[in-house]
């Protein structure tokens, strides 16, 4: 029987992985080659808050990120924009989106299409839950860089 010994780079780069954030290990390893299936509960991914009225979860793929983002009410997203596609689909409670010109109110199961690089704001009518899918995945959001979402209403 041949007993398998861990060497100490090899236990290094085990010990680096389980510190940095599970995003930045998948960023990591579908760099570095084939991609990888991946199979995610979201009670396993711990909340992120970002100030008292804003938490999100997210998912990683190799093109696409998913994000699991719960507001409570009044809570203000301030307006932004980015390089990134992005739709947002209501789970439950309703967003009003100053976006183009205009105001939307997007309610539960409602779904809101927002191009890349077009300024928007969003403020939360009622607590909700919210999914949104970015392509490319927000590197701000995965560096911990999105200041405009930490520490405000």
């Amino acid at each position: 029987m041949v007993k398998k010994v861990k060497t100490r780079t090899a236990a290094r780069k085990t010990k680096a992985a389980k510190t940095r954030p599970r995003a930045q290990r998948a960023m990591t390893k579908q760099a570095a080659g084939k991609p990888e299936l991946q199979y995610i509960p979201w009670h396993t991914i711990p909340l992120e808050d970002l100030n008292p009225l804003l938490q999100r979860q997210f998912v990683v793929g190799q093109e696409i990120m998913l994000a699991r983002v719960l507001l409570k009410e009044g809570c203000v997203v301030p307006e932004h924009s980015h390089h990134n596609e992005q739709l947002t689909y209501i789970l439950e409670g309703a967003l009003k989106f100053w976006i183009d010109g205009r105001e939307i109110v997007v309610r539960a199961g409602e779904v809101l299409c927002i191009p890349a690089h077009m300024p928007h704001q969003a403020e939360a009518l009622e607590d909700t839950i919210d999914l949104d899918v970015f392509s490319p995945p927000r590197a701000d959001w995965i560096n911990k860089t999105d200041q405009y979402l930490r520490g405000q209403k």
